[in-house]
């Protein structure tokens, strides 16, 4: 794991309005409070993967009418950030809502009773792992979230681009396309949104889902 990024240092970069990470949390936000507003009636399940700080799904529930239906479980790798997390619920009041796990989040053993979940998040894995891996995880979505749930999910633009590639394995593991971030937008950003159309699979599988390598 040696030579992975400084994740305390690159959150900074929320602090900054004028960032990439910046734009990129008002497109995630909104979406996330689209999923919330589209969502059936009854619980709605948020499971989210390498969660970091919370930052776009806690103020999301805590602000939308329909924050007694929700619970969440975060998946956060490193201890500090998992409990900005735990803090951020707490200030806003859901800490009952939010299950912020300290653990790896490629590991089905930390989200397996959880499943299946009505909205998905998976922001920051995919330019952090391969190909392979990205593939892996999009099918193994197909497990992950209820049918009528969404999936976000975010990666750059730069080269090579792999966008077209993961819509296409979405589409293939039963998803269709809700929407998808401004194109004008700085090519480090992209974030999509999608609902899955077929009932879950069954099983999440033992094996992880992915393998971060920067």
């Amino acid at each position: 794991m040696t030579g992975l990024r400084d994740w305390k240092q690159w959150f900074a970069a929320y602090d900054d309005p004028a960032s990439p990470l910046a734009s990129r949390l008002r497109v995630v936000r909104e979406g996330i409070r689209r999923a919330l507003d589209e969502a059936a009636p009854g619980p709605i399940r948020i499971l989210y993967l390498c969660a970091g700080e919370g930052r776009d799904v806690i103020p999301e529930v805590a602000a939308h009418p329909r924050r007694a239906d929700v619970t969440a479980r975060l998946v956060e790798f490193d201890p500090a950030i998992a409990d900005v997390a735990r803090r951020a619920a707490a200030e806003a009041g859901v800490a009952d809502a939010f299950d912020v796990v300290t653990g790896d989040a490629a590991d089905p053993a930390n989200f397996a009773d959880f499943v299946p979940a009505e909205v998905l998040l998976l922001c920051g894995i995919f330019g952090n792992v391969s190909e392979a891996d990205i593939a892996n995880t999009v099918a193994r979505a197909a497990g992950l979230t209820a049918r009528g749930g969404t999936v976000i999910w975010t990666r750059h633009r730069r080269e090579p681009n792999l966008v077209p590639s993961v819509h296409e394995w979405f589409a293939e593991a039963g998803f269709e396309t809700l929407w998808e971030s401004d194109p004008e937008l700085p090519e480090a950003i992209y974030v999509a949104g999608h609902r899955q159309r077929r009932d879950p699979a069954p099983g999440t599988g033992a094996d992880k889902l992915f393998t971060f390598i920067k």
